[in-house]
């Protein structure tokens, strides 16, 4: 008998440490537990750390709670101005409530994407070409929230970030694009070349103004010019001729030109003045005086 109830206390014991064993779970330090006992959710959540559930009859089911990052695939669509886009975006997010994630949606992670998927595809439709490619911000926080909306209350998910990654354009628009950017850059240049023009007309019209006052002014700058032309070791030779002087030459050359040829010799006959008449042969033929 003795021997007997020993084998049947070491069966015992051997049972209870195999149940003890059933029961006993590791939850990590990123995760939660839920534990269903007969089918039902039991209120509260498991910790990190050692835990005991009752063997058969709970199930303890671990919930990652760190920041899933997934990548949304390239959805394509027509933007508001019809044009066609390819849009692809990667989406940040955690559980938050591990009781819904598992309870109120069959795979969150799954239902996230078709979430995420969806709603890139009605930011499109909403949106014009040049703010997508312009105003990331906007629209990376217009994807959050509407990702974020039906996820956080009912399922217990956090949409922590959203960010377009890449905008894929028609060959085409591309082409467009460059002819456009190319003909701005173009206009900006001649504006600024126009207005460098209207600031330096203006600063040699006071100049100019400023050497008006005094002649030698003129004279000084036309010296500069001088050096600057001669700094620059060439061969050629430049004589300054002021304009002051040609202008006195020509006031001094007037009177001159103006003065009238002086008269003939008085008394002299007019048979004198009289051209010679050519002989025949070549010699000076006479001249017969009147009587």
């Amino acid at each position: 008998m003795a021997t007997a109830a020993g084998i049947i206390l070491i069966v015992i014991v051997i049972a209870v440490l195999v149940l003890v064993g059933m029961g006993v779970r590791i939850i990590q330090q990123y995760e939660q537990g839920v534990v269903f006992r007969l089918g039902k959710v039991r209120s509260g959540t498991r910790s990190a750390g050692l835990t005991l559930i009752t063997p058969f009859l709970d199930r303890l089911q671990k919930v990652n709670m760190q920041i899933i990052t997934m990548g949304v695939p390239a959805q394509e669509g027509i933007t508001r101005d019809n044009v066609t886009l390819r849009v692809d975006a990667v989406v940040y997010f955690r559980v938050v409530d591990p009781v819904k994630a598992i309870v109120n949606v069959q795979n969150y992670l799954f239902a996230v994407s078709q979430v995420a998927q969806t709603s890139l595809r009605s930011v499109i439709g909403r949106t014009d070409l040049d703010e997508m490619l312009s105003d990331r911000e906007r629209i990376n926080a217009e994807l959050r929230g509407t990702i974020d909306e039906p996820t956080e209350g009912p399922w217990g998910v956090k949409v922590e970030r959203v960010e377009i990654k890449d905008i894929a354009l028609p060959e085409s628009m591309k082409r467009s694009m460059s002819r456009q950017a190319e003909a701005e850059r173009e206009r900006r240049a001649r504006v600024i070349a126009a207005d460098g023009e209207f600031q330096a007309s203006k600063k040699l019209a006071e100049a100019a103004t400023a050497m008006s006052v005094d002649p030698a002014a003129l004279q000084l700058r036309l010296l500069q010019t001088v050096v600057e032309v001669a700094a620059e070791k060439n061969s050629t030779l430049v004589m300054p001729f002021p304009v002051e002087l040609l202008r006195f030459l020509e006031r001094a050359s007037g009177p001159a030109q103006a003065t009238p040829a002086p008269p003939s010799a008085a008394g002299a006959s007019p048979m004198a003045a009289a051209p010679e008449a050519a002989a025949p042969n070549g010699g000076v033929a006479p001249v017969t005086a009147p009587r």
